[in-house]
């Protein structure tokens, strides 16, 4: 059965919650004063949850960091450093030929407060000019750009990168629907001028089908509710996972300048499938610069709906991560790669595969873990043939 996705302020807690029947359980968003602080899976039964239950189960789930935020906002003090004006900003939104899931992400940036932000949407070699439409007819606040030189995440994000008007560039991917406060919160983070990057938290706009249910228990892209700075002073820059992902994400434009654009060769829309974000920011660690981690900067991912939209997706990302591997060990020199990779197989792969056979309880579905594991196989292919691709379309332009 589904899963509700509930977003509750735990100081002023209804006294029931009544959702569907065809519910199960309700994954809760646990905020105090507005800020995101935890999250609870909760049994419903007959479409309700019992008030004190719920309390219950909520003061559980958020734990120390509860009393920890509490007694943040009694001492009124924020680890980002005092309230200072929130710098302008370029949103862009990157997509190709989804505008149904395009308009609902506009549709939530259209709520944010008014900052004086541009808007951009980089339409990346679209089939037809649906997003286009879209955007003329409903949007007048919203800047069209359309980029035809080069299909990829990587050149839309370029693209984006170089149209800006405002020195800051946050990033939604078109299937995330933003928080009210998700902008200002990823800008707040840039009061430290060694911080190139921050991510935000990305929590569940639904989970109706068996494939979003596994997706975020096997790959959620929530990663906690502490915010956490990243050095690569002081972390191993080529372990990015706890840093977040792109589809919640601001830059420096002169980033440019730093350490240079997004490799094109990487990214989805190209052989590698993925994997851009995450050499980006390996190089933004590894230049000295910091990523911040924000909880706050909230937004709502649309997963996969169907089983085999997912199990291609886990096949895209273990392409993309070898794919990145690769370039990284190739051409950064970065020799300590293969014992990323041996670690990740002998650690994680291999005894979630062993658990999958021997059908252990709460175990991974088996063909999601192959196809994982097929895509690993073929990254380092799919890295070298996106680059002779892209090497060919640039000798040709």
């Amino acid at each position: 059965m589904a899963t509700a996705i509930l977003d509750l302020e735990i100081s002023k807690l209804p006294p029931e919650i009544t959702v569907e029947e065809r519910y199960s359980k309700a994954l809760v968003l646990i905020r105090l004063h507005g800020k995101p602080i935890a999250q609870a899976q909760i049994p419903v039964v007959g479409g309700r949850i019992e008030g004190a239950q719920l309390r219950e189960s909520l003061m559980n789930a958020a734990g120390d960091n509860l009393w920890k935020n509490w007694l943040y906002d009694a001492l009124e003090w924020d680890e980002r450093g005092a309230v200072e004006t929130i710098p302008i900003a370029t949103v862009a939104v990157c997509t190709r030929d989804r505008p149904e899931d395009l308009q609902r992400c506009l549709d939530a940036l259209m709520l944010l407060p008014d900052d004086g932000q541009e808007y951009l949407v980089i339409d990346n070699c679209p089939a037809t000019d649906a997003t286009r439409e879209l955007v003329k007819n409903n949007y007048p606040q919203v800047r069209y750009v359309r980029e035809d030189d080069l299909a990829g995440e990587s050149a839309a994000r370029n693209r984006a990168l170089r149209e800006a008007k405002h020195e800051f560039v946050a990033f939604t991917d078109d299937d995330a629907v933003p928080d009210r406060d998700w902008l200002r919160s990823l800008l707040r983070n840039f009061r430290d001028p060694r911080v190139m990057c921050v991510t935000g938290l990305l929590m569940p706009l639904e989970l109706e089908t068996e494939a979003q249910e596994w997706f975020e228990l096997y790959s959620p892209y929530g990663k906690g509710f502490d915010r956490q700075v990243f050095d690569g002073a002081h972390c191993n820059p080529l372990i990015i996972a706890p840093v977040g992902v792109s589809g919640s994400m601001a830059l420096r434009k002169s980033l440019i300048d730093c350490i240079g654009l997004f490799d094109e060769a990487l990214g989805v829309g190209t052989p590698a499938k993925c994997g851009s974000d995450s050499e980006q920011f390996v190089r933004i660690l590894r230049a000295g610069y910091r990523i911040v981690y924000e909880p706050r900067a909230l937004s709502w991912h649309r997963h996969r709906r169907t089983w085999e939209e997912m199990r291609n997706l886990l096949k895209c990302y273990g392409i993309g991560v070898y794919a990145y591997w690769t370039r990284m060990f190739v051409f950064n020199r970065e020799f300590s790669v293969p014992l990323l990779a041996w670690g990740w197989l002998w650690y994680k792969q291999i005894p979630e595969l062993i658990a999958s056979w021997r059908k252990q309880p709460g175990s991974v579905p088996s063909d999601l873990l192959m196809a994982q594991l097929q895509g690993c196989i073929s990254g380092p292919m799919a890295y070298f043939t996106s680059r002779q691709q892209l090497q060919k379309i640039k000798r040709e332009q």
